[in-house]
């Protein structure tokens, strides 16, 4: 089997290495670069058409990332008769049900294993899940940079600032962060993850709220009330509706969550007949990705189909089908947006019991305008939010 890779960074050199030291029964024979990029290898070629047009060539594997020129990238590949597998999370999000009819039309394979969960096997098990039961949860850490920050935040006793440098020198963190800081990453992943789970197609806007406004006194403060802090992906369904939330979450400092250390994912699923499966693995890095991808290289190769979805299945999105506590730290003049509500201060901070998501999503909009450093955070499971509220001896109740 002959591939070409489209774009030659981190992930793309990582598939390069693997194959190249792998099964002979692949090899890479052509690699598109960038007509900035110089010309090191023999593969190399600033041609695309050429690509393209190579009868010889089975498989493109697209390693850009971004929307553009990637989308029209991966439409012309399929169009020209070539398998693709991308581990480009974020126009897999935003065209998955496009990419999937073309592909078809066409009768070749559209994969990417490596979108979620770096080298954990999670769409692959998720595929498998779908095909006999209902799944009705999803849910974890998807992001290994927003792990490894509030992990070290909390052992290593850090502030946020210098964690996100030593994110960046290691590798974890690109040059702009925003996608894994304010959430952005997790979006893509969990809608890729809820469209293959409920056959449909993601909504544009999900509530998201990332780590930006984190503070060493608020992780200390979770830790004084033994809760760990982890930046999450949920998305639950019941009979036609479904939810989607990205948030900071609070756990138990016993919980398998908070004790998902460094660059890590942990990532649920709950089907009706198989319960819970939770997955653990490197969630990022050149290795991790780059094997995802071979991994669907392999099924390309053997002829192993995946899971067949159409996605569109008529569900509805509702952003307040989820119930539960939340912790804010604000400016305390924004409070009052809360007096509707049952609350208690707690150290300075407000917490708002059973709340729906979507409407604390809303109201912290109207609190960051008040507040730009403002930081909330989810408490525990909606079903455990009642005992896991933070407590102490002088809570003022003020609902």
């Amino acid at each position: 089997m002959k591939i070409a890779i489209l774009g030659f960074g981190t992930v793309g050199s990582g598939v390069y290495d693997i194959i190249a030291n792998g099964d002979t029964r692949m090899r890479v024979t052509a690699i598109f670069i960038r007509p900035t990029h110089p010309a090191t290898m023999p593969e190399m070629t600033t041609d695309l058409d050429a690509i393209l047009n190579d009868p010889t060539i089975d498989v493109i594997v697209e390693t850009m990332g971004g929307l553009h020129p990637a989308h029209d990238y991966i439409l012309q590949a399929l169009q020209h008769g070539k398998h693709v597998v991308t581990a480009n999370k974020a126009v897999v999000a935003k065209y998955l049900p496009e990419f999937t009819a073309v592909a078809a039309q066409h009768h070749v394979q559209f994969y990417f294993e490596a979108t979620t969960g770096g080298g954990i096997p999670w769409i692959r098990n998720l595929e498998r899940v779908a095909r006999i039961d209902q799944i009705d949860t999803i849910e974890g850490i998807f992001n290994g940079t927003s792990n490894y920050i509030l992990d070290q935040m909390q052992r290593a006793h850090l502030d946020f600032d210098p964690v996100l440098l030593a994110a960046k020198d290691m590798g974890y963190a690109e040059a702009d962060p925003s996608a894994d800081i304010d959430g952005e990453d997790v979006v893509n992943k969990l809608k890729i993850s809820a469209a293959l789970a409920y056959n449909m197609a993601p909504p544009r806007d999900v509530p998201t709220f990332g780590i930006r406004n984190v503070s060493k006194a608020d992780i200390d403060f979770f830790a004084s009330q033994h809760q760990v802090l982890r930046l999450i992906g949920k998305s639950k369904r019941d009979g036609d509706h479904y939810s989607m939330v990205v948030e900071p979450r609070l756990y138990s400092e016993t919980a398998l969550a908070a004790n998902t250390f460094e660059n890590f994912n942990l990532i649920r699923l709950h089907g009706q007949t198989i319960g819970d499966l939770q997955f653990y693995g490197q969630g990022a890095g050149k290795y991790p990705t780059a094997n995802a991808i071979v991994q669907d290289l392999f099924d390309i190769l053997e002829n192993a189909p995946h899971l067949d979805r159409s996605f569109d299945q008529p569900l509805h999105f509702d952003a307040n089908l989820n119930v539960t506590d939340y912790v804010l730290r604000a400016d305390p003049m924004t409070f009052a947006m809360f007096n509707d509500r049952e609350t208690e201060i707690v150290n300075d901070r407000l917490v708002i019991k059973q709340i729906p998501t979507g409407d604390m999503h809303k109201l912290m909009r109207g609190v960051l305008a008040i507040d730009a450093d403002a930081f909330m955070a989810a408490i525990g499971d909606s079903e455990l939010a009642a005992k896991d509220v933070l407590h102490q001896q002088d809570q003022e109740v003020i609902g």
